[in-house]
């Protein structure tokens, strides 16, 4: 046992001294994860927000010393939720896999502005009500979008960011070529840059 936990310390030391060897090179990995809250912009009615969640990865390559590009991989659970006047409950569930890039610009010491463009990919569509869970089909596998924020450094390492994401992509939720239905979500995060 005590050689497994040599072993272990032994590998997060070297990968600790590595990870400082990347930051002074300008290039740091991090995780993060938050909440989002999400809707459509379209011809859909009597639809409400859907609130959960988004985790991932994202890597920060400094360019200068106020630009950075954030390359981020997230999957992102988005969708509304009915709020009209028939009875019961309906949820319409899209998940992604979010590539988003990031060009961020430090505003100040602690504070940085964020924009850039996003690709989706969808990974899972269901409609749930009461009493069944059916998948949807026929909806567009890919989502373009494009998004900004800002993000505030709490120490070296720890953040929360704030973002809202516009989709520029028909999800394909109408079945109508001519109704538009693009995502919209707000995200806030918290994350670790190692």
């Amino acid at each position: 046992m005590r050689k497994i936990i040599l072993l272990l310390i032994t590998i997060l030391s070297i990968n600790l001294h590595a990870q400082k060897s990347k930051r002074e090179e300008g290039i740091v990995i991090g995780i993060k994860g938050g909440v989002n809250f999400s809707n459509f912009i379209g011809v859909i009615e009597d639809q409400g927000i859907r609130s959960s969640i988004h985790i991932g990865l994202l890597a920060e390559i400094m360019v200068s010393d106020n630009f950075s590009i954030q390359p981020e991989i997230l999957y992102s659970k988005q969708g509304s939720t009915y709020t009209g006047n028939i009875p019961g409950f309906f949820r319409t569930k899209l998940d992604y896999i979010s590539l988003p890039v990031e060009g961020k610009f430090k505003i100040t010491e602690k504070i940085s502005f964020e924009a850039g463009p996003q690709l989706g990919i969808l990974m899972s569509s269901r409609l749930k009500t009461n009493n069944s869970n059916l998948k949807i089909e026929g909806l567009k596998t890919l989502d373009f979008a494009i998004n900004a924020g800002l993000q505030y450094n709490i120490n070296k390492g720890a953040f929360v960011q704030g973002r809202y994401v516009f989709g520029l992509t028909d999800t394909g939720l109408s079945g109508n070529s001519n109704n538009r239905n693009t995502n919209s979500v707000i995200q806030l995060s918290i994350g670790y840059l190692f």
